[in-house]
């Protein structure tokens, strides 16, 4: 199927009227159109540094990840082009663009930014905009696309107004005598960086690009290249609404050349979101200013009582396969209480996952994980004793993905618990793939505590879900258990990460948060403590003797 017509199958679907002319007119920040966007008419991705957008001399051509063809030409700076950069960081004082005491109206500017960027996101010709340039760099169903687009929308409006400087919040405490007062402020870091994956093109770049403004800091953006359209249009959004351009720096480039920049740059502070092997190498490069939220094989517990077996299949199908199963939060490994065998839940998840399909994009390229690569992983699972494919392990048909990519059916394999927890075969059984793939096993009463040393033993600890209404049986598992976001009840699932609760992994120092107040102070902001203590000197003072 054609781009152009899985375009409009997909606009179909929306009850939008609008015509180009229309949408021209109305998103005047916009350089490009994500329908026109094809080898026949590439966009261009450019970079913005000390306020002013520019092209480097090396273009990075972008494959269209439904058919190969070239359709994205990015500007990537070189080792010779980061100076710029650098010295654009260098610029930026430890105590950063604002803070509690200097420039304390720039907190009501962002309010207002925020405030009239989430009015642009509730216009149904902005929202669509972004939809479509998402499916069309990472695609998703337009449900999905539009979804990461809601959560950016309602993140803005949660923090327009008074929201931003109520983040600087500070507190204070009586000293030890007349004139003495200690007080707490929340202090930015000033120069940073921040690094952001190809799954959520809009949402994670942008929750965390704006949370390091709130708290006064000047960060330089990096979003993988193949996505990297998406901020750059956002960008220019935010100017439109009374950013100023010289507050962010916007590159584009190889992994060699930012991790040169962040060596001679010197952030305070970087945020990473992406692999545990990159994220373990920036920690070590960087002295460990860092805050990571690294990878997550998410695990789900389904409970001893059964109930409302149509809706959990849904919410488990949606969790391991919805955009791929290319999310961090994932659900990546499935335990299934033996009373469970005699519903229908098995066969609810076969057909579901069967169901997905390219042409809604409910499955569709997976841009890390090569075919090849995950079909033998498959096949390496199938050599356990006991295990058996579920469902899936094939290649998709009729595609015309490109082969740097992968593309495979929503896929799952049953492994015994047993077996799992066998040490030739747990690190196998527990490795990522981010792609549509989960591992399903079976346990009983007796074996929870097999089931809770294999989540003792996993090295990420992001989302998780257990799925019961037995508060015993909840207090069990929560009161053994470390992953940061974890949702619990029959409606439990691994993912969402929506604008209204925390969003982060545990179990680490280094670990980030992203989405509410508690994040933002957590990643963005440092704690700096003032001590006034002005006196009056008693008049019968006399020094004392020394101590």
């Amino acid at each position: 199927m054609s781009m152009l017509r899985l375009c409009n199958r997909i606009r179909n679907n929306v009850p939008l009227t609008l015509t180009s002319s229309r949408l021209i007119h109305s998103l005047q920040f916009a350089t490009v159109k994500a329908e026109e966007i094809s080898a026949s008419q590439p966009a261009e991705v450019l970079n913005l540094v000390q306020g002013n957008w520019m092209k480097s001399g090396n273009w990075n051509t972008i494959p269209d990840p439904l058919n190969g063809e070239p359709f994205i030409k990015v500007s990537e700076v070189d080792e010779n082009g980061i100076k710029p950069f650098v010295e654009s960081l260098s610029k930026c004082p430890k105590h950063g663009l604002h803070n509690p005491f200097k420039s304390p109206e720039r907190y009501l500017l962002y309010g207002d930014v925020s405030a009239r960027a989430g009015h642009m996101f509730s216009q149904p010709e902005v929202s669509d905009f972004f939809a479509k340039l998402i499916q069309r760099v990472s695609p998703k169903s337009y449900q999905q696309a539009l979804g990461e687009v809601y959560v950016t929308g309602k993140f803005l409006e949660n923090f327009s107004g008074d929201q931003v400087r109520f983040l600087a919040r500070s507190f204070g405490v009586p000293g030890n005598h007349l004139g003495q007062q200690s007080h707490g402020f929340r202090w930015p870091y000033g120069p940073v960086a921040l690094i952001t994956p190809f799954n959520f093109p809009l949402e994670i770049p942008l929750l965390q690009l704006m949370g390091a403004l709130y708290m006064g800091n000047k960060p330089v953006l990096k979003v993988d290249s193949k996505v990297s359209i998406v901020m750059e249009q956002m960008l220019r959004l935010l100017h439109a609404c009374g950013m100023p351009v010289e507050d962010v720096d916007f590159i584009n480039s190889d992994g060699m050349i930012m991790n040169k920049l962040l060596l001679e740059a010197n952030p305070r502070m970087t945020l990473f979101t992406g692999s545990s092997r990159i994220a373990d190498k920036l920690a070590y490069d960087l002295n460990g200013r860092v805050k990571l939220e690294d990878a997550g094989f998410d695990w789900k517990i389904l409970g001893p009582d059964v109930d409302e077996v149509d809706y959990v299949s849904w919410v488990c199908d949606q969790d391991a396969y919805a955009c791929s199963g290319q999310k961090c939060s994932a659900q990546s490994l499935l335990f299934i209480h033996e009373n469970w065998k005699n519903s229908s839940l098995m066969s609810h998840l076969n057909h579901l996952a069967s169901r997905r399909c390219l042409d809604n994009l409910t499955i569709g390229p997976v841009l890390t994980v090569t075919t090849e690569a995950m079909l033998e992983h498959k096949n390496n699972l199938l050599k356990i004793p006991g295990s058996k494919l579920l469902w899936g392990g094939e290649e998709l048909e009729n595609h015309s993905i490109p082969k740097v990519y992968g593309a495979i059916k929503a896929t799952a394999v049953f492994v015994p618990l047993d077996q799992i927890l066998k040490a030739e075969h747990y690190e196998l059984v527990t490795k990522e793939i981010f792609g549509p793939f989960q591992i399903i096993t079976e346990y009983t009463d007796s074996q929870i505590p097999m089931v809770l040393n294999a989540l003792e033993k996993m090295h990420a600890h992001l989302t998780a879900a257990v799925v019961s209404n037995d508060p015993l049986f909840i207090q069990d598992i929560l009161g053994k258990t470390v992953n940061g976001t974890t949702y619990v009840g029959l409606r439990a699932r691994t993912t969402g990460a929506p604008q209204n609760h925390w969003f982060g992994p545990a179990g680490d120092p280094r670990g980030a948060g992203i989405g509410t107040p508690e994040a933002i102070k957590l990643v963005w902001s440092c704690h700096r403590e003032v001590i006034y203590d002005v006196g009056p000197v008693l008049h019968s003072w006399k020094i004392p003797p020394s101590t």
